[in-house]
Order: C-alpha cells, then structure tokens, then sequence
C-alpha cells in the first residue's frame, strides 16, 4: 500500500471514530462498524428508536469537494450491505424498525455535515 493510500485510509478511521461519537452524543447506539460482506460494505450501523441507518462516512478536506460523495456504484454496495445485515439480523425486520440511508461528511478534521435518507434501499 502506498504512503499516500495509507493516509487516506487514516484519515477515514479517524472520521468514522468522529462520526461514531457524534452520533453516540445525538442519542443513536452504534450496532456495527465497518460492517463488511462480500457484496458491500458500511462503515456504521446505527440505530435511534425504531430506525436502523445505514451511514456511509466521508472524509474530504473542503466543503467543495464533498459535493457528490458516493457514486451509484457505492449506493448500490451500500444498500447490499444493509440488506444483508437485515437478512442476518431478522429481529429488526420483525420487531418493525424502518431503514434509513444516511451519508455523514467530516469537513477538515471536525466539522461534520450529516445528510440523512440520502437514498432508498428496497
């Protein structure tokens, strides 16, 4: 892996740890972190009363940049990705919680802009 690569992988860490406590300190309880499976990936799965949110969780140096920052390719790996956490975790399915799509940008090193139901899954 490259020098540059391992920064970027990094910096990721540290904003998903960032977005992970914001979101702890905004009343969600954190039920997975970097949650992978062979046909996707999230980086939290959180929950807050009778919602599951998936987040996907971006690192970009100026608000410029943080534009569009998931392609339809990583939309689609991320909505694997949930839909296979329910197929594991059924008592969610069963007990009537929603599901939700969220993308969280950390800004610099702490400013964190959180999108929320940025796209459907199902």
């Amino acid at each position: 892996m490259t020098e540059r690569r391992q920064r970027a992988e990094r910096a990721g860490r540290r904003a998903e740890t960032l977005v992970a406590l914001y979101l702890r300190l905004t009343g969600h309880r954190i039920v997975a972190q970097r949650y992978k499976t062979r046909s996707g990936e999230a980086d939290l799965i959180a929950r807050r009363g009778r919602t599951l949110i998936i987040i996907e969780v971006k690192q970009r140096a100026r608000a410029d940049h943080a534009v569009d920052p998931v392609t339809a390719r990583s939309e689609e790996r991320i909505i694997r990705a949930g839909e296979q956490f329910l197929s594991r975790h059924p008592h969610y399915v069963e007990a009537g919680y929603a599901l939700r799509y969220d993308i969280v940008i950390v800004l610099g090193r702490w400013r964190i802009r959180h999108q929320r139901d940025m796209f459907r899954g199902w």
